[in-house]
């Protein structure tokens, strides 16, 4: 090599990370256009040994493959649960448009919780004049402010992890309430309330979805008029 080569490749700057990395960018078939470098590239592999792109790369499109089949199972149980709870919904509202009075109604709701949803508890109570007769358990309205109003106020579903007491007054003949979920029977005054109720302090969380309830509920306010 000449001197004046030897200044020539002296005098070349040295490429900094962020030019190599621009230009890759810049030109994506950089490998594809030079595939011997790939076998100059090698990347540390957890074991500490040295691992070429291309095995790195086989490694990256394994651990997406195994990461988007975990999502697409998810997806599907998913979509098998939501079907579930839909078939389980309508046989519930069929059920409620065939009651002919309030019990029927109650009864309805009840047997559907236990035996189609598999609640560990359930509770349908009417605000009205306390009485012996009939199944519903009928409460005043005043009590349930006194006991639960702060559950009841702005006549919005509540799910999550309750006091004992709310929990009492829901469920008195239950056990061990861990957490629960309740929507108030609302059309355009309070008419009572539907409830459930788990073991599992996690089964019903604050951010769970509350749609099949309200949606059981907003039919049973539209039922209770004619059957009252």
């Amino acid at each position: 090599m000449s001197n004046d080569q030897a200044e020539a490749i002296a005098t070349v700057p040295e490429l900094s990370e962020e030019q190599v990395r621009d230009y890759l960018k810049q030109n994506g078939d950089f490998l594809q256009r030079n595939p011997d470098m790939l076998d100059h590239l090698h990347i540390s592999h957890a074991s500490g040994s040295a691992i070429s792109l291309v095995e790195k790369q086989v490694s990256v499109l394994r651990e997406r493959n195994i990461d988007m089949r975990h999502r697409l199972n998810t997806l599907t149980a998913n979509a098998r649960d939501n079907d579930l709870l839909y078939e389980q919904t309508r046989q519930l509202i069929l059920a409620l448009l065939e009651a002919r009075s309030v019990d029927a109604l109650y009864t309805a709701f009840m047997d559907a919780m236990k035996n189609r949803f598999k609640v560990d508890y359930a509770s349908m109570i009417l605000f009205g004049e306390a009485t012996d007769e009939g199944q519903c358990r009928m409460e005043s309205a005043e009590k349930a402010r006194i006991e639960i109003g702060a559950l009841l106020k702005g006549r919005k579903p509540v799910c999550g992890v309750l006091r004992k007491d709310e929990l009492a007054f829901l469920f008195p003949d239950a056990g061990e309430v861990g957490s629960a979920a309740l929507v108030a029977l609302t059309h355009g005054e309070e008419l009572g309330l539907i409830a459930v109720g788990s073991a599992d302090a996690n089964r019903y969380s604050g951010n769970m979805g509350t749609l099949f309830l309200t949606h059981v509920a907003d039919v049973i306010v539209r039922l209770l008029p004619r059957l009252g």
